[in-house]
């Protein structure tokens, strides 16, 4: 190679340098952002003894949804555990223990599966009412739970997942139902 070609190669490098920072400042110049009057951002809070907060739908006891519950529409729930957990018999654990009979099994006992402290402490038995507590919010139903799941807010949803898990079972537990509401009595009449 001889000097020339040297030449050419260095004005190519620094005519690209030079197109780079001009492009820069031009755009600059073309695109100066408008600074803020007030730094941040007005919070408008309404004031007053006066302003209720709005209330809350009443929840629906999960009892009173396993009478409606569907283990079909419950296996199109479980989906979004699959990720982290088998369904299937022996299976084994995932990121998370098996739930092939999770209904009916102590808490923490899944055998090959390492469980936080949490889970360990909480002790007791996998009933479908402390599993609609845990699903629906695992972190608030039990601190320090290494699950990261953020729960499932729907109530059918929750019962419709229940009662799936509930037939992956050799011997699938009765769901619990609500009670029947007390007759009152009628006041008796004056002769």
């Amino acid at each position: 190679m001889d000097s020339f070609e040297l030449n050419k190669i260095a004005g190519a490098v620094l005519a690209t340098l030079l197109l780079t920072f001009g492009l820069a400042a031009v755009s600059e110049i073309l695109f100066k952002p408008e600074a803020a009057a007030k730094p941040g951002f007005d919070i408008v809070v309404q004031e007053g003894a006066g302003a209720a907060a709005p209330a809350k739908a009443a929840a629906i006891p999960i009892e009173q949804l396993f009478a409606a519950a569907s283990p079909e529409k419950g296996a199109s729930v479980a989906k979004k555990c699959a990720a982290c957990h088998n369904f299937q018999e022996g299976a084994g654990a995932k990121v998370g223990p098996d739930l092939y009979g999770i209904v009916g099994r102590p808490v923490a006992s899944a055998s090959g599966f390492g469980y936080s402290a949490a889970m360990k402490a909480k002790g007791g038995t996998w009933t479908p009412q402390a599993l609609n507590a845990f699903i629906t919010n695992p972190k608030a139903d039990l601190p320090g739970t290494a699950m990261a799941f953020a729960g499932i807010g729907k109530e059918t949803e929750r019962a419709d997942l229940i009662a799936y898990l509930n037939t992956l079972s050799h011997d699938p537990k009765p769901l619990p139902t609500a009670a029947a509401p007390a007759a009152v009595p009628e006041p008796a009449k004056a002769n």
